[in-house]
């Protein structure tokens, strides 16, 4: 009977002891994941980059898991449909964070979210053939386009994404109507551009840096002096006569780490500090910049100032595709 109680006020003693441990035990305890919204590629490459240096900063392995479908938004529905424990990050990239839900695609907005830290940046540009013989700058193409309406082709890729509407303002800003030209896969339009089908194109970092000698970078879409620095001190958009109504973030690609709304404070901030470490890293800023991306300093303190205006911006660039459609019916 004494060896029964004994027993028992040991097993007691070992709940309390285990009770204790899980109590006291730090966040966190185990593998956090990042969901990255697009399948493999610069982007993808750049995401682990972080990862991996804030999961050496946190203590875990911080795996990035693609998660590719409906232009971002199914990765970020699947991050935010796990537990609210910090175990689960989101890479939260312009178009599922913004972008889709001001074209209506999506019921949610940025507030949504607890912000971790701004990642980076990955600007596009304007490109056109090195051995274009009509103009030889952007302004020179801008008066050509006057002159020829609906003469000048260009592909931003697909239809009505991110660069469209970033170029269709830009074309608005000078007046000048000319026709997109859809793509499946950006080597086509590169390779169009190339031949002379198209006058110019939508370029992204990573087609800039496979292939430097096939473009004339007329203007980088971005104020950031890394930006700029990516496209070897091309033009930028600071360099122009006319305002664009184009600022911060909103011209370009980027990414800002998320975390579900409900993620308690304590947890929010380990990760905070975690990230803002790796960000600050010299190891990790170098290797993002051999990528062509910039890396971006703003805290979570920063999120609504630096976000915010982005949509607005980009409502007035949903505006721009609608005036082109509309001007490009006029001459038919």
């Amino acid at each position: 009977m004494n060896l029964l109680k004994s027993m028992r006020a040991g097993l007691a003693v070992a709940v309390l002891a285990l009770a204790s441990g899980a109590a006291l035990a730090e966040f966190p305890e185990r593998t956090i994941e990042a969901i990255h919204p697009w399948g493999p590629g610069n982007a993808m490459s750049v995401s682990q980059i972080i990862a991996k240096a804030m999961g050496e900063e946190l203590g875990v392995s911080v795996p990035v898991i693609s998660t590719p479908g409906a232009a971002g938004t199914k990765g970020l529905k699947s991050a935010m449909a796990r537990p609210a424990d910090g175990y689960t990050i989101f890479d939260g990239y312009v178009a599922p964070l913004v972008l889709q839900p001001v074209l209506g695609n999506a019921d949610w907005n940025y507030a949504d979210f607890k912000p971790l830290h701004a990642a980076v940046s990955n600007a596009f540009a304007i490109g056109g053939r090195p051995d274009e013989t009509r103009w030889s700058n952007f302004e020179e193409m801008m008066a050509y386009g006057r002159e020829h309406p609906g003469k000048l082709r260009y592909s931003s890729g697909s239809r009505n994404n991110l660069p469209h509407m970033v170029i269709a303002k830009v074309l608005q800003s000078y007046g000048v109507v000319a026709q997109n030209i859809p793509y499946t896969r950006d080597g086509n339009a590169v390779k169009d551009l190339k031949s002379g089908v198209l006058d110019f194109s939508f370029v992204n970092v990573g087609n800039y840096i496979q292939d430097k000698e096939a473009f004339n970078i007329m203007l980088v879409l971005s104020e950031l002096p890394g930006a700029k620095a990516s496209y070897d001190g091309a033009p930028s958009i600071t360099d122009l006569s006319i305002d664009l109504g184009l600022s911060g973030l909103a011209p370009m690609g980027w990414t800002w780490w998320i975390v579900h709304k409900d993620t308690p404070d304590d947890v929010a901030d380990t990760l905070r500090s975690a990230m803002a470490r790796a960000m600050k890293r010299q190891d990790v800023r170098d290797q993002i910049g051999k990528v062509g991306f910039v890396p971006l300093d703003w805290d979570h303190t920063q999120y609504e100032e630096i976000v915010g205006p982005v949509s607005g911006q980009l409502s007035a660039m949903g505006n721009a595709l609608k005036w082109e459609e509309e001007e490009l019916k006029k001459l038919k």
